[in-house]
């Protein structure tokens, strides 16, 4: 299994199948089938939930469980632990686009001013921050699917070798948009999509759209400068 790390370092991202097998996935789609009556951050819905293993307790076992520290362990060790938690439920009637991007953004316990940390916000509660790029590559994403995932119903589209450089501005990624083929992550039910937070990234509306339920994972296992702390799983919102 462990071929897909010489894959994030060179392309910014692997797709692994049978992370979770078919009992597993079933057991989170029922931990998720009441999520929007629990969430109650506003803007939120039951198609994108932040902060989901403060929302679904259910889910914190993830950060221990024994396929997912085998994808986490061999690149950020096994001090690693989960630091940002979304569910996306991409269906017929949330039938959403995102253009190319980098993921900036970390959430925090609470905010201290740093240099080199910027744009801060609040979601759902969370201080939120975009910290020096340093930080986001020593952050790994892990992507569960809980349903198939292709072209059809907006998968992820990316930029192989976009995350070693850095912030980009907007004539960086248009440029690279036109220079770079891009690769869409096809993945199956059970499989996960595993990538670096700065690898450009987009995802289309579903030409034929049907559930397409992704838990996302933010995982690390390094400590945050001057007093500033990561909102690691299991915190409430301050």
């Amino acid at each position: 299994m462990t071929r897909y790390v010489d894959e994030i370092s060179e392309n910014g991202f692997a797709i692994v199948p049978d992370v979770i097998n078919s009992e597993m996935i079933l057991q989170l789609r029922q931990a998720l089938a009441g999520v929007s009556s629990r969430n109650t951050s506003g803007r939120e819905s039951s198609y994108g939930v932040r902060n989901l293993l403060y929302v679904v307790p259910a889910f914190r076992s993830l950060e221990t469980h024994e396929s997912v520290r085998a994808l986490v362990d061999p690149i950020e060790g096994e001090n690693a632990s989960i630091v940002r938690s979304i569910f996306f439920d991409k269906t017929q009637q949330a039938n959403w686009k995102v253009s190319w991007h980098q993921d900036l953004t970390i959430a925090v316990r609470h905010k201290v001013e740093m240099p080199g940390f910027t744009a801060w916000s609040v979601k759902a509660g969370i201080a939120h921050v975009q910290p020096p790029a340093a930080v986001l590559e020593r952050v790994l994403t892990i992507r569960l699917h809980l349903d198939h995932t292709d072209e059809a119903n907006g998968a992820l589209v990316v930029l192989p070798g976009t995350h070693r450089l850095g912030r980009l501005g907007a004539d960086q990624i248009s440029s690279l948009r036109e220079n770079v083929s891009k690769v869409i992550c096809r993945v199956q039910a059970g499989g996960a999509l595993i990538m670096r937070p700065l690898l450009l990234h987009s995802s289309s509306s579903g030409s034929l759209p049907s559930r397409r339920r992704v838990i996302h994972l933010d995982f690390s296992a390094e400590e945050l400068p001057g007093g500033l702390e990561w909102y690691r799983v299991g915190g409430e919102p301050a």
